[in-house]
């Protein structure tokens, strides 16, 4: 029986691919996330998220299915990514305050016989945000592990207007998709 890897350390993929019902394990990926910002958002998510699981498959039995994804925001054909500090959000979150971004989650999957690459990207709304606002939140610590600076899942939602796409996706996952190309590699 081949065994399901998630090769990612976010408790909020740990907690959608829960969701499946497919038994799984984590193993973490230590690649260092190197990209060209002047590739396509889609491009750079689907080769992150290969990287991740490459890592991990290439450490594992032969019987093993690895999981990979990355998530990123963009707005003004700029990329978001983790802020590394409170100035760093705040930045971002002005910058998306009151308007639309895009997420982009791409998803790898890898065996020792086929692999696969897929993105979802969401469109998110933000509401005008105020200074108020933006430091609550900062202060909440909530934006420092997430790309763009927020989650949509928690206080973070209080930001958010409206959305065009998958809700899952913006979390870290569009698990739909994810568990329908699973099931090829389990059956």
């Amino acid at each position: 029986m081949k065994k399901l890897i998630l090769a990612s350390s976010s408790p909020r993929r740990k907690e959608l691919l829960s969701y499946t019902q497919i038994p799984f394990e984590i193993v973490v990926s230590h690649v260092e996330e190197h990209f060209n910002e002047k590739n396509d958002p889609n491009d750079i998510v689907q080769a992150l998220a290969l990287q991740k699981a490459e890592a991990v498959a290439d450490i594992l039995d032969q019987d093993a299915v690895v999981l990979g994804a990355d998530t990123i925001v963009t707005i003004d054909n700029q990329i978001l990514g983790k802020p590394k500090d409170e100035t760093e959000a705040r930045m971002m979150l002005k910058q998306l305050s009151g308007r639309e971004h895009i997420v982009y989650t791409g998803v790898a999957i890898v065996s020792s016989t086929e692999s696969t690459t897929f993105y979802e990207e969401t469109k998110v709304q933000f509401w005008e945000l105020s200074d108020e606002e933006i430091d609550n939140y900062i202060k909440s610590g909530e934006p420092f592990d997430k790309a763009g600076a927020y989650g949509i899942q928690q206080l973070g939602s209080i930001l958010v207007k409206r959305i065009d796409g998958d809700y899952f996706n913006v979390v870290g996952l569009p698990i739909a998709r994810t568990y329908r190309e699973l099931k090829r590699f389990f059956t």
